[in-house]
């Protein structure tokens, strides 16, 4: 327990008997009678060594000090019920009455709830899933500010990666060596300046070098007051501007947080932020403003936010390790995940600016008690680098403090080097095209991909996906992930990275995804049931096609946009309203279909089909194999991928010049071999179709005493 959650034990004890001193000395007998006996119930019962007894009056006392409006005492036996839940492991309930307790003593003004939350974060079971994708328009989207404008910078979707590595033996301020080290160019580069020394030119020059941007940290460490609009201020502006670079200025981070001499004044740091940013945008425009407090506490930031319109980027410090600051006396904090750790500066500021994790860090190695942690660090630096982007798609930029703390401060060492399973996992998670090296307007992935997550319904995929989960346990520590499809398992994983590719083949429509956790001793922890459904591609000479209105099941068949298939290979097509008809017509060759006919005209032939064209809103949809076929074209399957792959021809197909002939029969004879598994049905079969959408369906002594408890509050408050 730390000295924060132990003043907060302490301060609550004392509210406990001022209730006490209020129950026996204040309000009417008619009340305090009812209360004070369910009061000396509860006791009665833990003190005879059976609390679950206590669980009803506790229960009783929570509503009843809610309803009166009463939240300091609400919370008190909310704490009682949490603790108590938290003991037997029902953590669904611990969990409710944790965020109760936080909520009570927010509403008695009071940010005691804080490690009531954390603790909720810790025992919560989590089990998301993610899928690439590359629908562009939905990456997008998600990673979009809610009016649409990008920030300074701002990439379109995707993030940078950032890295402070002077303390680095093997790089140094050497940013051209990150690929050689790290197998990946960095986008940015973290360093630290204080408000009166010079502009790091150095560090500039070497970032131009790399063709990275410049992260700055500058600190004013002579305090606020320092902080002038003069010669100084404008000559570093101008200095930065001829850097020729692109630069965040974190100016003045942390400053919710009492060890730094710029906490305290609220008002004066938006104005001295207020006037940085004047000044860069009158001289430096190649400087975004990054506003960054650090991730605690989270009550006392709002505060000192600028303004929307001062303000390029959010940012925010956090550290990921064992125990509070590095020291086991402190606190163990190895069931916090720094995943949850951003929630709520995601929830208040993504919607309008972009995010970045300004320094972060997963330590592997605590020197005070000097234990090894290769284990928690690689499950956390996998949900750093593969879950909060996914989760977050609002987070792009994200800067590795890259340094061991050996003799200092946390005492933590986070040095990537100093850990070959580290550096290996670090390295191959950036090297996705999700981490992106060059800051640039409008930035986005070279191949197009993200992630979504998947819901209780749809999730359909074409080709192969790749699929994340992000997975959280009260035990820690995970035993193993069972992935199945349809009840049977197709990998199982017992080290992060977790998460795995999926070809389309393996995945028919209407399946369902299941995954199962088994913590370290084998029991099953936790499980997720989500639907999941491949598509089939149709790709033209190579080029994947995509339809405006997505191909349709009737019947087993799948029926595609004569149009757009028909136009891409070449022809020219005309609509008979009168008659319900579709021509398409290539060099001499003639194809007509009408809605609702089973008979299609290929140059002056009928020819059979499975089923009729359709109307399905306003396009005409013909059976895929005819379309494909009526000029020629060639078809092949790729089962693996479930892509029909056609080829464009010249003239109209063999089978069809003989007269009334079966388009929906077996592949022609001068197609390539088909690829098709033995379990995999073709394209047009009666058992299967493709592009098939299913949707599935599957938290005044006894003021006295109080004021006194305040007082005490305010007192440490000062102290800390």
């Amino acid at each position: 327990m730390n000295i924060r959650q132990w003043t907060n034990r302490c301060l609550k004890g004392l509210t406990a008997l001022s209730l006490a001193a209020g129950l026996l000395l204040g309000g009417s007998q008619a009340e305090a009678d009812p209360i004070w006996d369910r009061w000396q119930a509860a006791d009665a019962a833990v003190n005879s060594g059976n609390p679950a007894g206590a669980v009803p009056h506790w229960q009783f006392l929570v509503e009843h000090y809610a309803s009166i409006q009463d939240w300091h005492s609400a919370a008190l036996f909310c704490g009682r019920l949490d603790e108590y839940f938290d003991s037997i492991q029902d953590y669904d309930n611990a969990i409710r009455y944790y965020e109760l307790e936080n909520k009570y003593w927010l509403m008695d003004g009071k940010d005691w709830g804080a490690v009531d939350l954390q603790r909720a974060e810790q025992i919560r079971t989590i089990v998301d899933v993610y899928m690439s994708t590359q629908d562009t328009e939905l990456l997008k989207k998600q990673a979009a500010p809610a009016n649409g404008k990008l920030a300074k910078f701002e990439p379109e979707y995707g993030t940078y990666i950032g890295m402070y590595s002077e303390q680095d033996p093997a790089m140094q301020n050497y940013f051209t060596r990150s690929e050689s080290i790290y197998g990946k160019k960095h986008a940015l580069y973290l360093a630290y300046s204080q408000l009166d020394k010079p502009f790091p030119q150095a560090y500039a020059s070497r970032a131009k070098e790399a063709g990275a941007a410049l992260q700055i940290a500058w600190e004013p460490s002579n305090g606020l007051d320092s902080v002038q609009d003069n010669d100084y201020l404008r000559k570093w502006a101008r200095v930065a501007k001829a850097s020729g670079i692109p630069i965040f200025l974190r100016y003045a981070s942390e400053m919710n947080g009492n060890w730094v001499v710029w906490h305290g004044d609220p008002q004066k740091y938006i104005e001295k932020f207020r006037l940085v940013h004047d000044v860069m945008a009158e001289e430096a425009p190649n400087v975004a403003m990054v506003w960054s407090p650090g991730d605690v506490p989270a009550y006392s930031m709002d505060v000192y936010y600028p303004g929307d319109e001062y303000v390029d980027w959010v940012g925010v410090s956090m550290y990921t390790e064992p125990y509070e600051n590095g020291d086991p006396k402190q606190g163990n904090m190895q069931a916090t995940s720094p995943v949850e750790r951003l929630d709520y500066l995601y929830k208040t500021y993504s919607d309008r600016k972009p995010l970045m994790i300004s320094e972060t860090a997963v330590s592997h190695y605590a020197h005070i008690p000097q234990e090894s942690f290769t284990d928690y660090g690689l499950l956390n630096l996998h949900r750093l680098y593969e879950i909060m982007p996914l989760k977050y798609p609002r987070l792009k930029s994200i800067t590795y403090f890259n340094v061991d703390l050996k003799d200092r401060e946390s005492r933590n060492n986070y040095l990537l080097g100093a850990n070959e399973a580290m550096k290996k996992l670090y390295s191959s998670m950036v090297s996705s095209p999700l981490y992106l090296t060059k800051v640039e307007q409008g930035a986005k992935p070279a191949d197009g991909a993200g992630h979504i997550k998947l819901s209780d319904s749809g999730n359909t995929f074409t080709e192969k996906t790749k699929i994340t989960p992000w997975i959280k346990i009260p035990d820690i520590y995970i035993g193993k992930v069972d992935y199945a499809i349809n009840g049977s398992v197709v990998k199982s994983q017992t080290n992060p990275p977790f998460g795995f590719e999926l070809d389309a083949g393996q995945v028919p429509e209407g399946s369902r995804l299941e995954l199962t956790v088994y913590n370290r001793s084998g029991t099953k922890v936790a499980s997720k049931s989500l639907p999941l459904s491949s598509q089939v591609t149709v790709t033209l000479d190579g080029k994947r096609q995509s339809f405006e209105q997505p191909p349709v099941i009737r019947n087993g068949s799948t029926l595609t946009p004569l149009r757009a298939i028909f136009e891409a290979m070449g022809a020219t097509v005309t609509w008979d309203a009168a008659t319900q008809t579709a021509t398409g017509r290539k060099g001499n060759t003639s194809v007509s279909l009408k809605v609702g006919d089973k008979q299609a005209v290929v140059n002056g032939k009928t020819v059979e089909l499975e089923v009729p064209a359709l109307l399905v809103n306003g396009y005409t949809m013909g059976p895929a194999r005819f379309i494909g076929e009526a000029f020629g074209g060639q078809l092949q399957w790729d089962g693996k991928t479930r892509t029909v792959q056609m080829k464009s021809g010249g003239s109209a197909s063999a089978a069809a010049k003989d007269g009334a002939v079966s388009i929906a029969g077996p592949q022609p004879t001068n197609s390539p071999a088909p690829l098709i598994p033995a379990n995999e049905q073709k394209p047009d079969s009666q058992e299967s179709g493709w592009l098939h959408y299913v949707a599935a369906a599957l938290l005044q002594v006894h003021k006295m005493m109080q004021a006194a408890a305040a007082w005490i509050a305010n007192l440490v408050a000062s102290i800390l």
